[in-house]
């Protein structure tokens, strides 16, 4: 029997619109993106990238905007707002679609729906990951990401706030700490 992950996302939530808080980790908390020294964020040659995705993510979706976001040494935070695919309307059916274990969608014969912010994060994490590989550069995120749906104008400014301050913060960031173990210990994927 084949085994498969419980899906992280909420089920009330269709991940076809609306604004989310995402937070993305590389593997083991590895510094791959960066240092943080005086305040200023140094970023890497991978950490360039990331950053220059984040930017220009019209290429993938003109339904994807990303208007603030933040690359730290491993991690990434970003507000991404979703807008609504024509095709793609929320319904008790489309949530059930998303299981990734066939036997527990709605139509076990009908081909998994993957949300269009599921579907830009794995876009991104995928592109992120080839740069890496075609520079032969040791690389791993860690699996899945944190989203959380923003909920009106207070939590979006507050999030705002912690994205666009998060450097300055980074003394006391709960995502600063030591490695689990160093980069040249893991292997790229």
């Amino acid at each position: 029997m084949e085994q498969y992950r419980k899906t992280p996302r909420s089920r009330r939530l269709d991940y076809n619109s609306g604004d989310y808080f995402i937070t993305i980790c590389t593997k083991q908390m590895v510094h791959y993106f960066g240092e943080i020294h005086d305040g200023v964020m140094h970023l890497s040659e991978l950490g360039g990238f990331v950053e220059r995705q984040l930017m220009e993510v019209e290429k993938y979706s003109e339904l994807i905007e990303i208007p603030v976001f933040v690359v730290m040494p491993n991690h990434v935070h970003a507000i991404i707002c979703v807008g609504r695919e024509p095709a793609l309307q929320s319904t008790d059916v489309e949530c059930s679609q998303r299981a990734p274990n066939p036997a527990l969608r709605g139509n076990p014969q009908e081909q998994r729906a993957v949300p269009l912010l599921s579907r830009y994060i794995n876009s991104l994490k995928g592109s992120v990951t080839k740069y890496a590989k075609n520079r032969n550069i040791k690389f791993c995120w860690q699996p899945r990401y944190h989203d959380h749906q923003i909920r009106g104008k207070r939590d979006g400014n507050n999030i705002a706030d912690y994205i666009n301050h998060n450097v300055d913060r980074w003394n006391d960031d709960c995502f600063n700490r030591p490695p689990m173990v160093k980069p040249y210990l893991l292997q790229a994927r």
